[in-house]
């Protein structure tokens, strides 16, 4: 049902490298990419982008907000949070199994937003 998130940038070039370095491991790719907005896919499920804010108001993480992103593997998830803390992110929970099925990570991106890498099962 969901097609895709944005998270707001305030140093676009910077949210782009950053992006674009943390989610190779999961095959993502930039599939759109515009002036203001680019977004992430691997092919499946929804995308999740980076975007100046189109009011060109100052982006600041939402309280409470966080895309959580699937992984094909636990390993995954490792390669993902390690990318981000080694591309200038902030480890917000390093990678485990966070409940019976649940094995999560969880980083902030260079503008602060909060992100979770997980796998079900």
């Amino acid at each position: 049902m969901l097609g895709y998130v944005t998270l707001g940038a305030n140093d676009f070039e910077r949210a782009k490298t950053f992006y674009r370095k943390t989610l190779e491991p999961l095959g993502a790719r930039p599939a759109m990419s515009g002036e203001r907005m680019e977004l992430y896919s691997n092919g499946t499920g929804a995308m999740i982008g980076v975007c100046i804010p189109y009011d060109k108001e100052a982006a600041s993480p939402g309280n409470g907000v966080m895309p959580a992103i699937s992984a094909a593997s636990r390993e995954v998830v490792d390669q993902v949070h390690a990318a981000a803390l080694a591309n200038g992110g902030i480890c917000e929970g390093p990678p485990g199994e966070r409940m019976p099925t649940f094995y999560g990570a969880y980083f902030r991106d260079t503008e602060g937003n909060k992100v979770c890498v997980y796998k079900m099962g």
